[in-house]
């Protein structure tokens, strides 16, 4: 028997309460053009960019906000970048806690530190630590900023999707909230509802993967200390407190810190405040005052739907793809679902793009969460070694890290978060080879600075042509979409040259609504710009 509406879990910030809607009281279903099914990070950041790109979409969430406890921390650049495009990035960098630098411990002993954003020129930082729910706090005041000025985005909380019905053009949705059930139909339905995703078991589509034998424990803890803003990992730290441990700092004085614990563990007398607090305490120092602020235990899988596309429902997010936490990579590869998704879902909706766009969705998103798997497997196995042999070859490789560096490139304590390069993707236009391979189509854009504002800003979010000491015309158009125009120069811009242009002189760039690369050009020349984006929009899919 499923938990009561709004009664799962307690709430950090009461964000959207229980309203009682028109469409509980209709003698008929109500047509939605979009239904999204979650109120956690993806499902916002989706319907945030739906809403702002003019599409009609209600978010369906079974509780009425953001729930306690941090879960997720660690945003990464990408995240930021995006969250920026959908008016949320400033608030979460002001909030957040910036760092770059990260410190790998064996036991008490420095192997090595690295820098994940050694180089100039870029708006956000490699990652801000931020709690969940206030991650979430922010996307919802930006989607209310929204509203007040036009975009069609409604949230229902105390809203729980019980039962979904596919048919071939749209699916029926049953609906149960504090005043009974109510039955609506949608045309598309995008699934954020988490790893045990209730639709994805309602429509009987599969989540394959490989669970791992082994347990760690969150304890958030609160307290006054003057450890680095630096992400801090040990592998069998000399204060004994489990295999591993990491620490991170997050605001308002909260510090994340997880233990490896093992396998067959009491979780119930784990998790007993005397037993954390022993824990906490052997890390910490006897002299350190700090407070219990959230404890838990989980273990972790890594695995995914086979394809997240089943007619008119698209899954997102941990409903589509489970990673393990080492990396960062759950909540940030849900954000990249809900970038690449939105454009997409948008111009199909308004009857710019064929259906087949949303295959690419699918293709696209399988891929990055197949990188992210791999990485993820990768750490974890590294982490947490499950046989004599494995460890042998861990411990020699920690070993040789404190003094020989190429043994550093093997040392894998999580592959932190980086944004999917879509290589091969039937999206991708024209390449110039001479032209840097970080900015090859597929690829998410890097910053800039240029003059007095950054070059992810100045793109925005719709397809558009950036020339570099280029001539294009102020305006353009193909397929009935106007490309936004920006010419600039590159004349003693050092970042902007060595990311965009390399020894070229002169570069015209199509860029996606997504902010990836769709084709380059040394030179601009209409017929094959349009032909482009003809393939960016997936027509050549339809024409094949």
């Amino acid at each position: 028997m499923r938990t009561p509406v709004t009664e799962r879990y307690p709430l950090a910030f009461r964000l959207y309460p229980y309203v009682k809607s028109p469409d509980q009281t209709a003698v008929t279903p109500i047509r939605h053009k979009v239904v999204v099914a979650g109120g956690g990070p993806v499902g916002l950041a989706t319907a945030l960019d739906l809403g702002l790109r003019g599409v009609s979409v209600l978010v369906c969430d079974d509780q009425e906000g953001a729930g306690l406890g941090s879960r997720a921390i660690c945003f990464a650049k990408r995240t930021l970048e995006i969250c920026d495009r959908l008016g949320a990035g400033a608030a979460m960098l002001a909030k957040g806690v910036q760092w770059n630098v990260g410190k790998v411990f064996h036991d008490n002993r420095l192997l090595y530190e690295f820098n994940l954003l050694p180089e100039n020129d870029h708006a956000f930082p490699a990652f801000v630590n931020l709690q969940q729910p206030l991650f979430e706090k922010f996307l919802h005041e930006a989607i209310v900023k929204a509203q007040s000025q036009g975009a069609p985005i409604e949230i229902r909380g105390g809203n729980r999707i019980d039962v979904v019905v596919r048919h071939e053009d749209h699916v029926t949705i049953d609906v149960m909230t504090p005043d009974g059930p109510y039955v609506l139909e949608a045309d598309w339905l995008v699934a954020c509802d988490g790893a045990r995703s209730p639709i994805r078991s309602m429509l009987g589509l599969g989540f394959d993967g490989r669970v791992f034998e082994d347990n760690f424990l969150i304890a958030d803890v609160k307290m006054k200390a003057d450890f680095p803003t630096e992400r801090w990992f040990w592998f069998e730290p000399h204060f004994k407190s489990g295999d591993s441990a990491l620490l991170h700092k997050q605001p308002d004085d909260i510090w994340r810190i997880d233990f490896q614990l093992g396998w067959n563990i009491d979780r119930q007398k784990e998790l007993q405040p005397e037993n954390i607090r022993a824990r906490v305490s052997a890390m910490l120092g006897p002299n350190v005052d700090y407070e219990l602020d959230w404890c838990s235990i989980y273990k972790f899988q890594c695995r995914r739907m086979d394809k997240f596309r089943h007619g008119p429902v698209l899954f997102a997010g941990d409903s589509a793809h489970q990673v393990s936490p080492f990396g960062a990579r759950g909540a940030n590869s849900g954000v990249q679902d809900a970038d690449n998704l939105g454009w997409k879902l948008a111009l199909v909706v308004h009857g710019l793009a064929p259906d087949a766009l949303l295959d690419t969705y699918d293709s696209e998103r399988v891929y990055g969460a197949d990188e992210n798997i791999a990485n993820s497997t990768r750490a974890t196995d590294f982490i947490t070694p499950k046989s004599a042999i494995s460890k042998l070859f861990r411990d020699a490789v920690l070993q040789l890290a404190e003094t020989v560096p190429f043994a550093r490139t093997v040392v894998n304590s999580g592959r932190l978060s980086m944004p999917c390069t879509y290589d091969g993707s039937p999206l991708n236009g024209p390449d110039v080879a001479s032209f840097p391979a970080r900015t090859r189509p597929g690829s998410p854009c890097p910053d800039a600075l240029i003059g007095a504002d950054w070059l992810l800003h100045l793109l925005g979010g719709n397809f558009t042509l950036l020339a570099i000491n280029a001539d294009v015309p102020t305006t353009f158009s193909a397929y009935g979409i106007p490309l936004s125009v920006l010419s600039v120069s590159g004349r003693d811009n050092k970042a902007l040259v060595e990311r965009y242009l390399g020894h070229a002189t002169r570069a015209v760039y199509l860029i996606r609504p997504d902010q990836h690369v769709a084709a380059r050009f040394e030179h601009f020349n209409a017929k094959a710009v349009a032909a482009a984006l003809g393939r960016a929009l997936a027509k050549e899919l339809v024409d094949a």
